[in-house]
């Protein structure tokens, strides 16, 4: 499927577009949003929802005066909120004769080959029949070291995996600016990023507001791991009608990530960005660049070496001289064969380890996360 033919649209929606700022579901705006997104499954778009919000819409009904902090708090609102945050979609899709379904995803579920794939089917499935998937994470049963950490990146992830046209990120601000405008008015937005760099970073700031959990900053990140997939991102505010059509269109009232960069193969986004690494691997300067711009294998005679305990088929960082990190790969050996012959030629490697292939790791098992 060609980009012009691609009619599949991801939007993210977060808590603080979706509730009250004491908490409860802002059922106005759910239907805003509803009747928004109705414009664009009209006109033929495949729509995926990725909507935060279980734990903002739940906790009062359980008794919290605030939101809470404690994991077994939050999962118990969440459980509440869920269902909720469904029936409040259901309704407002149901006046348009729009049926929408519900999909709860783990970190372990994407680190999963077989389970994401699945995922991926089922998501295929609803979207051939017209239906609306709206993606949550599922808090009721994520513990902290396997949480998302904010649906920011599992929209990305999302995007990734359904290979959209654009990644529509709504917040409560108009895209990104050189300075918080709150504070500094002389802030000025950024229309258009070509290149997620330092700057960018730096410019990205910090926490958002109390009822959700992401800031501008999980959105950059969001946005680097949608655009390394292929897929463009759009950061911005909807407030009136239209708004999410002008943001679809390319005229919304935010921030746009360009990418260059292909669609990546479910294999490749599942070593990029979903598996679990075992170590890292550190390369000379000459291994990174033939990594990162002529398309090689990474070879023993450019490892200076590693840490961790890996196996042949786990996944490693690799990582140059200076802490920084450029891609991930499946590794062909254990660490104890590469502490063996790292740095030696390939030749070389054969006659002293018995490996089936002398790169540790093969272009086809590699994914780069640096464009430097």
């Amino acid at each position: 499927m060609s980009q012009t033919d691609n009619k599949r649209i991801v939007l993210k929606f977060g808590s603080s577009s979706l509730t009250s700022p004491e908490g409860g579901l802002d059922r106005s705006r759910i239907q805003y949003f509803a009747n928004e997104i109705v414009k664009l499954h009209e006109r033929g778009e495949e729509l995926i929802i990725v909507s935060s919000g279980a734990v903002a819409a739940g906790f009062r009904h359980i008794g919290y005066k605030s939101r809470p902090k404690q994991l077994h708090e939050k999962q118990a609102s969440a459980a509440v909120g869920q269902a909720l945050l469904m029936q409040a979609y259901n309704e407002a899709f149901a006046e348009h004769d729009i049926r929408v379904a519900q999909i709860l995803l783990t970190r372990s579920d994407f680190s999963n080959r077989k389970r994401i794939q699945n995922a991926w089917m089922t998501m295929e499935e609803l979207i051939r029949h017209r239906i609306i998937p709206i993606i949550n994470e599922n808090d009721t049963v994520s513990v902290d070291e396997l949480k998302f950490g904010d649906n920011d990146t599992l929209s990305a992830l999302v995007a990734n995996l359904v290979k959209a046209r654009l990644l529509t990120i709504i917040t409560d601000i108009d895209g990104i600016y050189t300075d918080d405008p709150r504070r500094n008015p002389e802030a000025k937005r950024l229309s258009r990023v070509d290149k997620i760099n330092d700057y960018i970073w730096s410019i990205a700031g910090g926490a958002g507001t109390s009822v959700g959990t992401g800031g501008m900053r999980t959105k950059v990140e969001a946005a680097r791991i949608a655009t390394r997939g292929g897929v463009p991102v759009f950061v911005g505010r909807a407030r009136e009608p239209g708004d999410i059509a002008l943001a679809v269109d390319g005229a919304g009232h935010g921030t746009y990530f360009n990418t260059d960069e292909d669609g990546l193969s479910m294999k490749r986004q599942w070593i990029g960005f979903h598996s679990r690494t075992n170590g890292s691997i550190i390369v000379d300067r000459g291994a990174a660049d033939a990594l990162l711009h002529a398309g090689r294998s990474l070879l023993a005679a450019g490892v200076v070496g590693f840490t961790g305990d890996f196996h042949p088929g786990d996944v490693v960082e690799v990582v140059t001289q200076d802490g920084e990190t450029i891609g991930r790969g499946v590794v062909n050996f254990t660490s104890w064969q590469l502490r063996a012959v790292q740095g030696l030629s390939s030749e070389e490697v054969m006659k002293r380890v018995d490996v089936a292939r002398p790169e540790v790791i093969h272009r086809d098992e590699w994914i780069a996360l640096s464009t430097r």
